[in-house]
C-alpha cells in the first residue's frame, strides 16, 4: 500500500489543476485517470465541438456571402480535414496538460480505474498491474458520460453519442437527433451547415427547457430558418431497424441514416463503489456535497460535474479554486452565492447569467423586463448579424439586474459584460448611461435598458 497526502480521481478541469496546486504546496499527491487527461472538456466537449463549430460557421458564411456583395462561386466541406484539425487541437491541449502534470514535483499520475476497497483506501486497476493507495484527503472529479435512454428497439440499431459523432468522417445524409438541449442544438446546427438534413426530436414543449419561452422560441426560429426540422412535445414509441423512429402518436414514422442520442449525461460514480466509504449520493448517482464541496465523509470532496448542478467547465475550474483556497489559505469560500454564467454555442450564441424571467416571477419578485431585438442594434445591422434578442430581468424597486440572456452574435461576450455589471451591483439605469465604445455589440446595452423608460 502506498500512502499519499492527497488522492484525486479524475484528471478533468477541477482535478488536474488541483493536483498540481496540492503538490506544489508540498503534499504528496496521486492523480488517477482511467482514460485521458483533460476530462470531458478537452477530449469530448468544449475543445473538439467548438473547433468543429468554427468550421461550420465558415461554411455558413460562404453560403451567405452573396448577401454582403461577395459572390463565392462554390465551396465544399472536407469533413476529414475538419476532423483532422479538431484532433490536432485536442492533442495539443491534452499534451500540454500532461506535460504540466509530469513536471510537477511530488505528483504521481496513474492511468487506471479507481475503486474504493474501504473508508479511504483505493485500488487502481491498470492495464498490466494494480496499485493500492490510501490518503486522508480524497477528491472525486469523475465527471459524466452520455445517458443512453431506454427505448424500445434502440439495441437493434447503431447510434452515436456526442463523443462518437465527432469522428464520423463521412457526412451523415440524414441525421436524427433525440434531445433538444445544448448538445443536440449545437451539433444539429453544425451538421446542417456541413450539409446534412437534420431533424431534432424533443419530448418537452420547448427547446432549451432552462430558458424562458421567448428565448427558446427565438432559438427555434433561427434553427428552422436554416432548414432544421424541429419536433416538440414528441415522444418515441419505438425504433425500428433502418433507423426508423415511430412516434408515440402512431401516425408518423421518421427515417434517417444516422441517429444521435443527445438525451443528457449521467454521473460516473457506480464503478467507484462509494458504498465502501459512506459517501452519500442522490437517486441519480450524483455525489451530495455541502457549500464547501465536502461530501458526507470528512476528508472526501467532490468537484465538477459528478456533484450535480450545472455541468460546465468553468464551474469545475471554480470548484478547484474554491477547494484549493479553503484548504491551503484557510479561506471560507462557498458555492452558495456564486454566479452561474454559461454560453450555448449555437450561431448566434446564447449567453446567459442569473435568473430567467420565469425564475424571478416564480420567486414572487417584482421585475421589469428589458428586451431588444438584434435587428435594432447598430452593430448587428452593419455586419448583417441581426438574428436574436437581448433580454434582461431587472428588480423593479432597486433597479438591480437579476439576470440576462443575450441571443446574438458574440452573445457570450456581451453576457460577460452583464455578469461583471451584476457582480459590481450596477443598476439598469447606470448601464443605460454608461459609455461604451461605438459601434460594439455591448454598446447596444444602452438601448436595451432604454426600453424600460418606454
Amino acid at each position: 500500500m502506498k500512502k499519499f497526502d492527497a488522492i484525486i480521481i479524475g484528471a478533468g478541469q477541477a482535478g488536474t489543476p488541483l493536483a498540481k496546486k496540492l503538490a506544489q504546496a508540498g503534499l504528496q499527491t496521486a492523480l488517477i485517470e482511467k482514460r485521458q487527461v483533460g476530462g470531458t472538456c478537452i477530449n469530448d466537449g468544449c475543445t473538439p465541438t467548438k473547433s468543429m463549430i468554427a468550421c461550420a460557421k465558415m461554411a455558413y458564411k460562404a453560403a451567405q456571402s452573396e448577401n454582403l456583395g461577395v459572390n463565392i462561386q462554390s465551396y465544399s466541406v472536407d469533413l476529414r480535414k475538419i476532423i483532422s484539425r479538431k484532433n490536432q487541437i485536442v492533442d495539443r491541449f491534452r499534451k500540454s496538460s500532461v506535460e504540466g502534470l509530469e513536471k510537477t514535483v511530488g505528483l504521481t499520475l496513474l492511468y487506471g480505474e479507481a475503486v474504493f476497497i474501504d473508508h479511504k483506501t483505493l485500488r487502481v486497476d491498470m492495464e498490466d498491474s494494480e496499485e493500492v493507495l490510501t490518503a486522508e484527503k480524497i477528491f472525486l472529479d469523475t465527471g459524466l458520460k452520455p445517458h443512453i435512454p431506454e427505448l424500445d428497439g434502440l439495441n437493434t440499431v447503431p447510434y452515436y453519442t456526442s463523443t462518437t459523432l465527432l469522428d464520423v468522417e463521412e457526412l451523415p445524409p440524414s441525421l436524427l437527433i433525440l434531445g433538444g438541449s445544448y448538445i443536440g442544438l449545437e451539433l444539429g446546427q453544425m451538421f446542417r451547415r456541413f450539409g446534412s438534413d437534420v431533424t431534432i426530436i424533443e419530448r418537452g414543449q420547448q427547446l432549451l427547457p432552462r430558458e424562458d419561452e421567448d428565448i427558446a422560441s427565438a432559438v427555434k426560429e433561427i434553427l428552422e430558418e436554416e432548414g432544421i426540422r424541429i419536433l416538440l412535445d414528441t415522444r418515441i414509441k419505438r425504433i425500428r431497424s433502418g433507423k426508423q423512429i415511430e412516434l408515440d402518436d402512431g401516425k408518423q414514422t421518421i427515417t434517417g441514416t444516422h441517429l444521435l442520442l443527445a438525451t443528457g449525461r449521467i454521473p460516473q460514480t457506480t464503478a467507484l463503489h462509494l458504498e465502501k466509504t459512506g459517501v452519500a449520493t442522490d437517486q441519480k448517482g450524483y455525489i451530495t456535497v455541502n457549500e464547501h464541496l465536502e461530501t458526507s465523509v470528512p476528508g472526501i470532496y467532490a468537484l465538477g460535474d459528478t456533484k450535480g448542478g450545472p455541468a460546465f467547465t468553468h464551474i469545475s475550474f471554480n470548484d478547484y479554486v474554491l477547494v484549493a483556497q479553503n484548504l491551503l489559505k484557510g479561506t471560507n469560500h462557498s458555492i452558495a452565492d456564486r454566479q452561474i454564467p454559461y454560453c450555448v454555442f449555437t450561431d448566434p450564441q446564447l449567453g446567459r447569467v442569473g435568473m430567467t424571467e420565469k425564475e424571478a416571477r416564480g420567486k414572487g419578485l417584482e421585475v421589469e423586463i428589458a428586451s431588444l431585438p438584434m435587428d435594432k442594434t447598430s452593430r448587428g445591422i452593419e455586419t448583417g448579424n441581426t438574428k436574436g434578442i437581448m433580454k434582461a430581468v431587472v428588480d423593479r424597486k432597486s433597479g438591480k439586474i437579476l439576470g440576462a440572456a443575450i441571443l446574438g452574435e458574440e452573445g457570450g461576450e456581451v453576457m460577460s459584460v452583464m455578469e461583471m455589471a451584476m457582480r459590481g451591483g450596477f443598476t439598469a439605469m447606470q448601464i443605460m448611461d454608461h459609455v461604451f465604445a461605438h459601434p460594439l455589440y455591448s454598446e447596444s446595452l444602452n438601448n436595451l435598458f432604454m426600453t424600460l423608460e418606454k
